[in-house]
C-alpha cells in the first residue's frame, strides 16, 4: 500500500542495508525479502477473536477452535495483502528499480522501493497495479462462492471478497500515502510537467482524507443516528494519524528532492592532508594547520587511504598525550561503502551515505587520487542554506 535499497553482494558497492530492528524474515518474493513487523502478530490476534465468533455462525459446535479458524482467516487475508505488496515490487523491479523488502505490518504492508519513478507512466502503473491486484483477488473469491461448501471456508471466502474489495477500493482515494496518492501525483505530473508539484498535491490529499477518516464517526453518527463505538473513535484516529504522517512525510522528501541535484560531494569537500598512520597526532595537526587542510587521513607505506581522523577523537585527546599517540589511533577505519567518487551528487550522494552512516567519507577522483574528505555535517548544513 506504502511504498519507500536492495541489498548487494558486490564488494565494491555500498553495504548491505540492515534489515529493520525486529522484523523477522519469512521468505521471499521475486528475489526480495518478506518481513512481519511485531506488531502483524497483534493484529493477527485481533482478527482471530474478532472473527472467531462469526465462525460459530457458519459452523457450529466449533468451542475454542473457532478462534484458531478467526488465526488462519487473518494469515490467508495478510496472504492477499502480500499479493497487493508483491506486485507493486514485481512491477517496479520491470521497471527498473530495486527493491530491498516487503513488510507486513499492523495496518496492511509497504513495499521497499529504490529510487524515484522517472516518468508519470512509470509512476502510475506501480502504484495502481496494487489495488487493481486487491480487487482482482476479492472478484476471484466472489466468483469462487457458488462453488465453495457451506462451513468455514466459506466464511474465509466471503471475508476475502470484502476485504480486498474494500483495500482495492480505499486505495484508490487520492490522498498520499495511499496508492491513489501516487496515481493522483502521476497524473498532475503528467498535465503539469513537474513531479514535485504532484507530490504536494497528493499530500495535501492525504491530509484531507486523514481529517475525513477522524471525524467519520462524529458524521457517522449524525447520518446514521446510532451512536460510534469508542473502538472506532480509536481505529479512526490510529489511520488518521497514519494518513497524516505519510503525507507529511511524502512532501517533506519531495521539498527535499528538489534541492538533490544541486548538492554536489566535490563542492562539499574539505581540503585533506595525507599523512603516514603512524604519525603522531599533535605532528599530524601541525602539518594539517600549516596547508591549512580541514580534514586528516592515513595512509600506509604504499600511500594507500587507511582511514579519516575524526576531529572529535582528536580534541578528546589530551594536548599532553598526542605528540605519542598515533594518528591511526584516532582514525576510523575506511570501511566499503566510506569511500565515494568526488563528483557523486544528488541522490546517489544521500543514498550512499545512507547505507553507511559515517561523519565523513573519502573523496577520490577517477585515477584512485586522493581529492577531498567530505563530512555530513557539511552536506546537511548544505540542505539547511538551499
Amino acid at each position: 500500500m506504502s511504498h519507500s535499497a536492495a541489498e548487494t553482494s558486490d564488494p565494491e558497492g555500498p553495504p548491505p542495508r540492515p534489515r529493520p530492528p525486529g522484523t523477522i524474515r519469512v521468505g521471499q518474493i521475486s528475489h526480495v525479502d518478506v518481513l512481519i513487523t511485531p506488531s502483524w502478530f497483534v493484529i493477527a490476534g485481533l482478527i482471530a477473536i474478532i472473527v472467531g465468533p462469526f465462525a460459530d455462525g457458519y459452523q457450529s459446535g466449533l468451542g475454542l477452535w473457532k478462534y484458531v479458524v478467526g488465526l488462519a482467516f487473518a494469515v490467508v487475508l495478510y496472504l492477499s495483502v502480500l499479493l497487493h505488496e508483491a506486485s507493486h515490487a514485481i512491477v517496479a523491479q520491470r521497471y527498473g528499480h530495486e527493491v530491498s523488502s516487503i513488510t507486513l505490518h499492523f495496518l496492511g504492508g509497504a513495499t521497499s522501493i529504490e529510487g524515484e519513478s522517472r516518468r508519470p507512466g512509470e509512476e502510475f502503473w506501480i502504484a495502481v497495479v496494487g489495488p487493481l491486484t486487491s480487487i482482482l483477488v476479492g472478484g476471484l473469491a466472489w466468483l469462487a462462492e457458488p462453488f465453495t461448501p457451506d462451513g468455514v471456508l466459506l466464511m474465509v471466502v466471503h471475508g476475502l471478497v470484502f476485504a480486498n474489495l474494500v483495500v482495492g477500493v480505499l486505495n484508490l482515494v487520492p490522498g498520499l500515502p495511499l496508492d491513489g496518492g501516487r496515481v493522483l501525483k502521476a497524473a498532475i505530473w503528467r498535465l503539469t510537467g513537474n513531479a514535485h508539484r504532484g507530490t504536494i498535491v497528493a499530500g495535501w490529499g492525504g491530509r484531507a482524507t486523514a481529517v475525513l477518516v477522524l471525524f467519520y464517526p462524529v458524521a457517522y453518527e449524525s447520518w446514521s443516528g446510532d451512536r460510534a463505538d469508542l473502538v472506532d473513535y480509536v481505529i479512526c484516529a490510529i489511520i488518521a494519524a497514519f494518513l497524516w504522517a505519510g503525507a507529511t512525510q511524502a512532501m517533506q522528501s519531495a521539498k527535499l528532492r528538489r534541492k538533490l541535484p544541486s548538492i554536489v560531494a566535490r563542492d562539499l569537500a574539505r581540503r585533506t592532508l595525507a599523512v603516514p598512520a603512524e604519525l603522531p597526532i599533535a605532528e599530524a595537526v601541525r602539518r594539517a594547520q600549516e596547508a591549512e587542510a580541514g580534514s586528516i587521513v592515513t595512509v600506509d607505506t604504499r600511500g594507500e587511504p587507511m582511514g579519516v581522523v575524526s576531529e572529535a577523537a582528536v580534541l578528546a585527546t589530551p594536548e599532553a598525550r598526542r605528540p605519542w599517540v598515533e594518528a591511526s589511533a584516532v582514525a576510523r577505519t575506511l570501511e566499503p561503502g566510506m569511500t565515494l567518487p568526488a563528483t557523486i551528487s544528488g541522490e546517489d550522494l544521500i543514498r550512499a551515505i545512507t547505507f553507511l552512516p559515517a561523519h565523513e567519507y573519502l573523496l577520490v577522483e577517477e585515477d584512485g587520487t586522493i581529492f577531498g574528505v567530505l563530512s555530513t555535517a557539511d552536506v546537511d548544513q548544505a540542505f539547511r542554506e538551499r
